[in-house]
């Protein structure tokens, strides 16, 4: 499973316009879930490889752009898993 970067989880978030309230109302994740994955509160458990997806297909991002590891590209962003949303 890819590990999420805090940093970059709320970069991408921030990057399409979106407020956790709003990503969580979309993505079917609780705002106190995304707090956590972004580093906000402290973290319980590994994220599940349900809620990578989830935020995977809401923020149209591939999962391995949430590591941090590597600078993001636009490849990051073309990505969509059979998913469509409102929110960009």
């Amino acid at each position: 499973m890819t590990a999420i970067s805090p940093e970059r989880l709320t970069d991408i978030r921030k990057l399409r316009g979106l407020g956790r309230p709003k990503l969580a109302k979309l993505s079917g994740l609780s705002e106190r879930q995304l707090a956590r994955l972004e580093g906000a509160l402290p973290m319980k458990d590994a994220p599940s490889a349900d809620m990578l997806t989830k935020l995977s297909d809401t923020l149209r991002v591939r999962p391995e752009a949430f590591s941090g590891t590597e600078p993001l590209t636009d490849a990051d962003f073309d990505f969509t898993h059979g998913v469509s949303c409102s929110c960009c």
